[in-house]
């Protein structure tokens, strides 16, 4: 930037160290001044600059560097209409040149420059990727994140060319497209719920399913089929409503413990298809309407009565078969007739408070009077 503009007859001029003055005259660079102290004569203008900063130029820089000593003192960089360069200050990062030609001072700084070609779509400059977070630059790239539970597709034009794994991914901000696409690999569950079936014998219900998915193979799942999730979640819907449909609802019932696996047995080359995996699927409810649920309650209290009579029938056919048992030893052993007797009198005398003996008869005799008889 010029520092001092003097017009007269004779001028004096002094250049501090780290300046240069350009001297014109109508207009032409007619000297370049450094260091010292000058006398100017005639109608001369002189524009003082200092070297610590970029040279603006004040007429077409094509022209001043016709003067020799001027472009020796000037380092010129030219950026091309599909170039950014990266201008360095003493190894510390300034700004980004964009297209045009940019004069700089030679020898109070180090300068440094790193152009970068826009047309093509890899950076492979060798720029720092904190620089390619910095404010200044983050306008001349595109930025993608693969997390790692994804895997992703790069494309660039709509062309697949490479699968990416997690990491981040920088490309040159141009006019070619560049598309990554990602996909959760994790293992995932998807819920189909509240599926409204017929049973062969066209009794309705509601059924909620669950499927444990995972992807494997992202080729397949992202560009040979589109929104492969709602692909998956009709083919099961799909699979379930075709094999319920085969069966009565009893024989639905007693089934529901091999349904997923009967299920997914039909959907299998479906699901590779679509580059998936089914880890585990299986059935979370059956759910039957009101009034088929009241039947289905009064066929379980039926069932359940039937089984508490025949237990109790069981119960009593035991407990008379164990009385027949005993007394049948009973009459074969006197023995074990004397131990009942004895067992039932133990019973009584527990109920008895209090025994009175008249007389002074025999008290044995009297007792056995009263147990035996």
């Amino acid at each position: 930037m010029a520092k001092k503009k003097i017009e007269m007859m004779i001028k004096r001029i002094k250049v501090n160290a780290y300046q240069v003055g350009l001297v014109f005259k109508n207009g032409k660079l007619v000297a370049v001044l450094q260091e010292g102290t000058f006398w100017i004569f005639g109608k001369k203008n002189v524009l003082i600059y200092e070297m610590k900063s970029s040279f603006v130029a004040p007429i077409e820089l094509t022209i001043l560097l016709q003067n020799e000593q001027l472009a020796s003192m000037l380092e010129v960089v030219e950026v091309a209409d599909n170039e950014i360069a990266l201008y360095f200050v003493n190894g510390i990062f300034k700004e980004v040149l964009a297209t045009g030609r940019y004069p700089f001072w030679k020898g109070y700084a180090e300068n440094k420059f790193v152009k970068a070609d826009l047309s093509k779509v890899n950076i492979t400059e060798q720029i720092p990727v904190t620089l390619l977070e910095n404010l200044k630059v983050r306008p001349f790239t595109r930025k993608f994140q693969v997390f790692n539970y994804e895997k992703a597709l790069l494309f660039v034009n709509g062309s697949f060319v490479k699968e990416l794994t997690a990491g981040t991914y920088y490309f040159w901000n141009n006019a070619i497209s560049v598309e990554v696409k990602g996909v959760d690999i994790r293992q995932q569950q998807m819920e189909i719920s509240g599926q409204e079936l017929l049973t062969k014998d066209k009794a309705a219900l509601r059924i909620n399913f669950f499927v444990n998915y995972q992807v494997v193979d992202v080729m397949k799942a992202l560009v040979n089929n589109k929104e492969f999730d709602k692909q998956l979640y009709v083919a099961m819907q799909l699979a379930l409503r075709a094999f319920v449909g085969t069966f009565t609802l009893d024989e639905l019932l007693n089934r529901k413990d091999t349904i997923s696996k009967e299920v997914l047995e039909q959907v299998t080359d479906k699901i590779n298809n679509l580059g998936l995996v089914v880890f585990n699927a299986g059935i979370r409810d059956i759910i039957l309407p009101g009034d088929m649920k009241e039947i289905m309650n009064q066929v379980l209290v039926a069932e359940k009565k039937a089984q508490a009579n025949s237990i109790m029938r069981r119960e009593e056919t035991a407990a008379m078969r164990s009385m027949l048992n005993t007394a049948k030893l009973m009459e074969e052993n006197e023995m074990l007739w004397k131990l009942k007797e004895m067992e039932y009198v133990e019973k009584i005398a527990d109920k008895i408070g209090e025994i009175t003996i008249s007389g002074s008869g025999n008290v044995i005799g009297q007792l056995k009077e009263i147990f035996v008889k």
